[in-house]
């Protein structure tokens, strides 16, 4: 009986002044500087404090308060200016700066902006283009603007945001950069890539201390173009902002996105390349990372043998990101090998546990972080398939749900393969261990996320078997993945018990037509009894917090699309509102369907690597 369920989990794989002088110095900084008149968008700095601090102490990054040079902890003793001005209401005073990255990593000395192959260098300078027709705001992040940003949302109504975030200006202090890497993509090494239609355009320290990578994405050709266009549509675009924002709010590490604008500037694509070339809008989303990094970042040096490049980048990103590397012993480079596949097998779980396909997981869209980057043709599952693929583009299947950990193991050993240069022959034999250490390390975290969305305590042998069992019935009736663990978190046990599943729980009715659910039922009941202290209220309010009731199935986001594209942008809002609580039932959310059954209209819908 359990045979097919077991084969089923198989394949869903695995410089400072002192306090008391700064504080009056600081507020007469306050009272002046509303008289002081500056350019727009040439920023110094948001804060009385800030303004001081910097003519003592240039930084290596922008920043629009320098309250984090002192503590991120208030402090009674701040001065008026400190613990009022919290986040800035223009960008008269708020910084970026690409020092950080130039000051250490080479610069492609060609200045000129036309697609070429880059040798020796990580970065290529390189501006937006700005669009010729007026730009609209679509929508923001409050969250990323507040609490990333140190922006108050009010900025975002202001012509120097859009000039900002639609790449028309740039900020003083910032060098708008182009990031040079390659990749395997489904497979195959397609050699040099990069960044060919975003630009970063700058790094920002926010009042936490917090560095933030600022990247435009849709901005222009770079030397990275290769035969494209430099431009993102409205349909991805939208599509972009809202995942990276829901899978944020599911817990998932990611990128965040600030800010969607639209343009009326023409962009001709073959959505799904059959020859049928339509006129879409050109938009550009303001994503932000802590870094851009990626397993194609490495390989491109590994691939032309710039060995000391590659060792300068290794060391720069150790210094810079993992600080439980000590960035002067022999074995570092083993040491970050091993937490990279660690903190990928943890993000490849998460998806998992989510019914997240990434669709195009190529090495030049897996980050050294460990976050999820590059949204393209990805997909929620909503039937469960193990065999699900988001992306038509896929004609081979790679990159399908099922998969996906496997993937993350290829994409591992190609880093091995950059990194391998510069390790001796014994750590070469260590990495190779850690490396096939990586299935045991996921079918473990698999099985804890799925434990707990099953409300499970405590281990018991049989746990693997009954998440198995689940998954088998899921597979056999087609019943929706999100909302059958959803409404597992809802149910009690004694209506599962009685087997009389209200139709208000539509996904667990349909997988109780298959003739084993009962016996499933009996399993599950029975293991439940064995969590200690425990009670089916708490069950339930457990689960309901592993469990989201919302998730950006893509038939939610294509209607979303369709009224942006009549400039009806209020679908996009109410998703946005929606995926920051997807653990809660929202009125609006509910009239709207998103916790239904997927609409007949949207049973066959389509997403292409075409953006």
């Amino acid at each position: 009986m359990l045979q097919g369920a077991r084969r089923t989990i198989m394949n869903f794989p695995f410089a400072y002044l002192s306090r008391s002088r700064t504080r009056s110095i600081g507020f007469l900084f306050c009272c002046l500087i509303r008289r002081l008149q500056f350019p727009r968008l040439l920023l110094l700095g948001v804060t009385c404090h800030a303004v001081v601090c910097s003519l003592w102490r240039p930084g290596l990054a922008g920043s629009a308060s320098l309250l984090h040079l002192y503590s991120n902890k208030s402090n009674p003793e701040q001065s008026y200016c400190e613990r009022e001005v919290r986040l800035a209401s223009s960008l008269d005073f708020w910084t970026l700066s690409s020092e950080n990255l130039i000051a250490v990593l080479p610069i492609d000395p060609v200045k000129e902006n036309y697609v070429r192959k880059v040798k020796n260098c990580v970065f290529s300078i390189a501006f937006p283009t700005p669009f010729k027709s007026r730009v609209h705001l679509v929508a923001v992040s409050k969250q990323v603007l507040e609490d990333i940003l140190d922006l108050d949302l009010s900025v975002s109504e202001t012509d120097d945001f859009i000039q900002l975030v639609s790449g028309e200006k740039i900020v003083l202090g910032s060098i708008p950069l182009a990031h040079r890497y390659g990749g395997h993509q489904f497979g195959i090494w397609a050699d040099q890539l990069g960044d060919g239609r975003a630009h970063l355009i700058g790094i920002y320290m926010n009042r936490q201390g917090e560095k933030w990578e600022l990247q435009l994405k849709g901005s222009g050709k770079t030397p990275y173009s290769r035969n494209g266009d430099g431009r993102a549509v409205l349909r991805s675009s939208v599509r972009e902002f809202l995942c990276s924002e829901a899978m944020y709010y599911l817990r998932i590490p990611t990128s965040r996105a600030a800010s969607l604008v639209v343009s009326d500037d023409a962009v001709w694509r073959d959505q799904f390349y059959n020859g049928n070339v339509v006129k879409e809008r050109g938009a550009v989303v303001l994503r932000v990372a802590k870094s851009w990094f990626r397993i194609g970042s490495l390989e491109i040096l590994a691939h032309y043998g710039e060995l000391d490049l590659l060792r300068m980048l290794l060391d720069f990103i150790i210094q810079e990101h993992f600080p439980s590397v000590d960035v002067k012993e022999p074995n570092r480079y083993l040491d970050f090998f091993s937490t990279v596949v660690s903190e990928t097998v943890q993000l490849i779980a998460l998806w998992m546990s989510v019914g997240f396909a990434h669709g195009v997981c190529n090495t030049d869209n897996f980050s050294l972080l460990s976050i999820t980057i590059d949204y393209g043709p990805f997909g929620f599952m909503e039937a469960y398939n193990p065999d699900f693929v988001p992306n038509t583009s896929d004609d081979e299947r790679r990159y399908k749900i099922g998969n996906q950990a496997n993937i993350g193991m290829f994409n591992l050993h190609k880093l091995l393969q950059a990194l391998n240069p510069l390790l001796d022959p014994r750590q070469k034999q260590l990495a190779a261990q850690i490396l096939e250490g990586y299935p045991i390390l996921y079918d473990t975290r698999f099985r804890e996320l799925f434990k707990a969305k099953l409300g499970l305590l405590g281990k018991s042998k049989g746990d693997d078997d009954l998440i198995a069992f689940l998954l088998h019935l899921m597979e056999k009736t087609e019943a929706d993945f999100t909302m059958t663990f959803r409404q597992l978190s809802e149910i009690t046990q004694s209506q599962l018990q009685e087997l009389s599943i209200p139709q208000q729980f539509w996904a667990l009715k349909m997988i109780s037509k298959h003739k084993l659910f009962p016996a499933w039922v009996s399993q599950y009941l029975l293991r439940l009894k064995s969590n200690v202290n425990d009670s089916d209220s708490e069950r339930r309010k457990r689960m309901t917090t592993v469990n989201p009731r919302y998730v950006l199935k893509n038939w939610m986001v294509e209607s979303a699309v369709q009224k942006a594209e009549r400039n009806d942008f209020s679908e996009v809002h109410l998703l946005q509102q929606v995926l920051r609580r997807p653990f809660q039932k929202h009125s609006a959310a509910e009239t709207a369907g998103y916790s239904s059954p997927t609409p007949s209209w949207a049973k066959d819908l389509r997403v292409s690597c075409s953006s």
